[in-house]
């Protein structure tokens, strides 16, 4: 086993492990009521996703569509038969180290997370099974696509020469998932809080974190998987991956900072989970731009970001759509930011594209392009998928059992077991 092979294997198990750490963060800021319902949503769519990805994503996403045993139209969307179930990748690790195999495992987790992430939207009035059809749906139509535009692409002498066709011919820069995963997932997070509509008695301060402590051991093991997100998105352990391992921290520490001031400072007291949140904003913003980057100005983006995103989360209150978990506050205006700030302050190696190092406009210009598409493409999808599903089978619980948890009514459990009532002090 060749030492690539060993690092994408070591990467993609720390972002297979960011979905449970996921399900740990949104599960402690839900009511306790919902907590078992809210994991789910995450674990749901490791076992669904994962055997979407085994027997066709990965087909659709790493595809070279138009050509030989291929079905698609060339470089948007198609299936490569030759890698349906995986078969084509098995083969050839016989005569090969398995990198391409461990890659396709590498891929799998990042579909798998995106899927997770747009669950917070829609936490304490979503039915289990509703989201595990719009998940499957949402993956097969948006994601693998998606996937397939800006991470299928192959690069020879430093130039991009065939792939997905957001890299090859617009020339957007995304390292590891700013425009894929963030965007993506925030655009399908609003379109679903839209079709599903607010919860019972949507205000601000509804409903408080109900175990502080689980959001943040959720938040640690987020952000220790994502040094596997991005530093991984380089395939091997060199320079490369070394600046965005930096760079995922120094973007990360300032997104903590950033939030626990200004949390201080307009409302008189630094929270717990807004220092979490500050955190995971800062690398949502550093995703795209982790190799591309020099680390002092990742920490000045995560500096940004977390202000920015420390507002962003109270638009919901002025514009009247109920994000729950604030996924679009934190993982859309974040990959938003961060895919933006490439065209600003970006370099590829050591020739700098950004705006205020080049005086051109061109690289900002590519990627708001990747951030509209990606953005409009996303959003459409999922309100589509959203309404039919809500028309049909229905997406959202009855009032009565959005209003009692959904952890009984849904799962027929509860997170926490009642006291014995001998052991009471009261009669």
């Amino acid at each position: 086993m060749s030492d690539s092979t060993m690092f994408l294997i070591f990467c993609g198990a720390l972002v297979l492990f960011m979905t449970p750490g996921l399900a740990f963060f949104y599960g402690g800021l839900v009511r306790a009521s919902s907590v078992v319902s809210m994991m789910m949503m995450s674990f749901g769519s490791i076992g669904l996703i994962g055997i979407l990805w085994i027997v066709y994503g990965y087909a659709m996403s790493f595809s070279n569509a138009g050509s030989g045993n291929f079905i698609g139209i060339d470089g948007i969307v198609g299936i490569d038969l030759r890698q349906i179930g995986l078969d084509q990748l098995v083969a050839d690790h016989a005569e090969s180290d398995g990198s391409s195999l461990a890659f396709a495992g590498f891929q799998g987790t990042f579909a798998i997370i995106t899927v997770a992430l747009i669950s917070g939207a829609i936490a304490d009035r979503a039915k289990f099974g509703s989201w595990m059809l719009f998940a499957g749906l949402w993956a097969t139509l948006v994601y693998f696509p998606v996937a397939g535009w800006v991470f299928n692409f192959k690069v020879e002498d430093g130039v991009v020469t065939d792939g997905g066709w957001l890299v090859k011919d617009v020339g957007l820069l995304d390292f590891a998932g700013g425009t894929v995963v963030e965007v993506a997932s925030g655009a399908s997070a609003l379109a679903l809080a839209l079709v599903l509509g607010k919860r019972f008695g949507f205000r601000k301060g509804m409903h408080a974190p109900h175990n502080v402590p689980l959001t943040l051991i959720g938040a640690g093991i987020l952000w220790f998987g994502w040094f596997g997100f991005n530093a991984g998105s380089q395939l091997i352990a060199d320079g490369t991956a070394s600046l965005a391992f930096v760079n995922t921290l120094a973007a990360g520490v300032g997104g903590l900072i950033a939030w626990t001031v200004y949390e201080k400072l307009a409302h008189g007291k630094p929270t717990a989970v807004g220092a979490a949140s500050g955190a995971i904003s800062g690398m949502v913003a550093i995703t795209p731009s982790c190799a591309f980057l020099m680390p002092l100005w990742a920490l000045v983006l995560g500096l940004v970001v977390g202000l920015v995103c420390g507002l962003a989360v109270n638009w919901k209150f002025f514009l009247g759509y109920d994000d729950s978990l604030d996924v679009v506050g934190i993982h859309l205006v974040g990959g938003i930011v961060g895919t933006l700030y490439i065209g600003l302050l970006g370099q590829v190696g050591t020739a700098p594209v950004g705006l205020f190092f080049t005086g051109d406009f061109s690289q900002l210009g590519k990627q708001a392009i990747g951030v509209l598409v990606v953005g409009i493409y996303a959003f459409s999808f999922s309100y589509l998928l959203g309404w039919i599903i809500q028309k049909t089978i229905g997406f959202r619980v009855k009032s009565v059992d959005e209003i009692a948890g959904l952890d009984v009514v849904i799962h027929g459990e509860t997170a926490y077991s009642q006291a014995d009532p001998r052991w009471s002090r009261n009669p």
